[in-house]
């Protein structure tokens, strides 16, 4: 059975998708005036954890045993997303008056509270990051990271699964 994608060749264009998808996310904060709200930062750090990843493992072109490091490194990034990004899809569909309160921004946060407590009052929510500013085929920007990073973690599962039964 062929391998689709050699595994050296998707983690570069698991690499450059991550990189458009944060100069795009870039764009529309420089360009489009949209600021980020902290989940989406901390969704930006996700898919920057990945790309990193997966450019390193395009670099390192690692035999199987290396592959399954990256990868193990890659579905850590690509979970932590998906739990990011998907607390920040149930706050948007929240009904209107059960939305939290805007809270403290968050570089306010990060130069005034211990780390921890910065994540804790992230993950609780603000009203901020309730408000769909931005969607493409009636969905908003945390539903389509939630779909790349899904994604592209399960697809990585299965090229490097097909890759490890392969004589390669």
């Amino acid at each position: 059975m062929a391998v689709i994608f050699h595994p050296r060749i998707w983690f570069l264009l698991v690499a450059l998708a991550c990189a458009s998808m944060l100069a795009y996310g870039l764009y529309v904060q420089h360009v489009l005036f949209i600021d980020p709200c902290p989940l989406c930062v901390l969704q930006r750090l996700a898919f920057i954890w990945i790309g990193v990843v997966a450019l390193l493992a395009f670099i390192h072109n690692p035999g199987k045993t290396g592959r399954w490091v990256y990868t193990s490194l890659f579905v850590t990034g690509g979970v932590v997303g998906t739990a990011i990004a998907g607390r920040h899809v149930w706050l948007q569909n929240l009904p209107q008056d059960q939305v939290p309160d805007c809270g403290m921004g968050l570089n306010y946060m990060l130069e005034t509270m211990p780390f921890a407590e910065v994540l804790s009052e992230v993950f609780h929510g603000s009203g901020e990051c309730a408000e769909i500013d931005w969607t493409f085929l009636g969905l908003s920007m945390p539903n389509w990271t939630l779909l790349w990073f899904i994604g592209l973690t399960v697809a990585t599962i299965i090229v490097i699964a097909k890759a490890s039964k392969a004589k390669t």
